[in-house]
């Protein structure tokens, strides 16, 4: 393959002219946005979820709410352009979230000298640990995860952060372990663990070994006052911003066509139909396909489960839906590269047909 550079701006300066009044400047940006998003919206959001208990609710195909009703009888294109809308409309908030903080991160590990450690398996760890208390679902975590790779961090710790956010959250664990048996919920667990810790290193180790280096798309110089420091964060933000936006807005825009075709073309009966192979491995690349809100997949498996759907088929969509999307997909082909936007998808489907086999004795 041959060597990818990203590039928006001048290059990266060296880590002696890293400036620490910007890199205070930039913390304190990061940490105000997410501040506000998480007390505002996203864990409120995510705690009514998780006491609504077995009473919450989902009104529309790919998310919880609807602006639109959407009935089957309607016609195909009506049904998908609802969808679309109702898409759109549910991830506004947690959207935005990501589409200013992805580039508040961006800017401010540009002023770190180091952003990866020689070891893939402790990226992965650093980028879970990082991803678990963002709250935001597989789709809204993108724009942030876009910031974090152009900034220079490792892919798996990029990976690792989009797996663990709408996954590991411990909002999203309690629901788990309170719908669902200990078997049912480890079964969860583990595929996401197996993504952090083994997928998402070997991905690392292919993407090391076919690209040479990644440079900044902002670049970072000395300041000898906080009046300096305060303009060129500045600076760097905005760049940061069109050069996350630029990219993720209208993959977003197809993200939410294509998610709301495939909900609305698929035909929900399948999931009545006796348990098969073929029938597990259909459910699992739609679940890996489909892009849903946080904690979606927790609750309409639970749906599922509660008006008699078998059980393989409910871990399925447990261990695929929510975890990765076709937003995912397009933002991480077009970031990193195709061959890992591919490996990952699979990735995700494989491993959510191997655990709806594991429910299969189970059941």
């Amino acid at each position: 393959m041959a060597t990818r550079t990203i590039t928006l701006g001048s290059a990266v300066s060296s880590p002696e002219a890293s400036c620490w009044r910007s890199s205070v400047i930039a913390l304190l940006l990061a940490v105000s946005i997410a501040g506000y998003f998480w007390v505002d919206s996203r864990y409120p959001s995510l705690l009514k979820k998780y006491h609504s208990g077995t009473h919450v609710k989902v009104v529309g195909a790919i998310t919880f709410d609807a602006v639109y009703a959407v009935d089957r009888s309607m016609p195909l294109a009506q049904r998908v352009w609802r969808t679309t809308v109702n898409w759109l409309h549910a991830n506004e908030i947690g959207m935005t979230f990501g589409f200013l903080f992805g580039p508040a991160a961006l800017a401010l590990l540009a002023t770190f000298p180091k952003r990866r450690t020689g070891n893939v398996y402790f990226n992965s760890l650093l980028g879970a640990l990082g991803g678990m208390p963002l709250a935001v679902c597989a789709n809204c975590v993108v724009p942030i995860g876009r910031g974090l790779y152009a900034s220079g961090m490792a892919t798996e710790s990029v990976l690792a952060a989009m797996f663990s956010s709408p996954s590991l959250n411990v909002v999203v664990l309690a629901m788990v372990f309170s719908l669902f048996s200990v078997q049912v919920a480890a079964l969860k667990i583990v595929t996401t663990l197996i993504l952090i810790f083994l997928v998402a290193p070997l991905i690392g180790k292919r993407q090391a070994a076919a690209i040479s280096g990644v440079t900044c798309p902002i670049s970072v110089a000395p300041c000898a006052t906080w009046g300096e420091a305060f303009i060129l964060t500045a600076k760097s933000y905005a760049k940061s911003f069109w050069y996350v936006f630029r990219v993720g807005a209208p993959l977003m825009l197809l993200a939410a066509v294509l998610g709301a075709l495939v909900a609305e073309a698929v035909p929900q009966q399948g999931l009545t139909a006796p348990v098969t192979l073929a029938g597990i491995a259909v459910v699992a690349v739609v679940g890996t396909f489909l892009p849903v809100p946080m904690a979606f997949d927790v609750v309409i498996a639970y749906i599922a489960m509660s008006r008699g759907v078998s059980l393989p088929y409910v871990v399925v969509i447990l261990c695929t839906l929510g975890i990765y999307s076709v937003y995912s997909f397009a933002v991480i082909g077009k970031a990193i590269s195709w061959r890992t936007a591919v490996a990952t998808f699979a990735a995700v489907a494989l491993l959510g047909t191997a655990a709806g086999i594991v429910a299969m004795g189970l059941h």
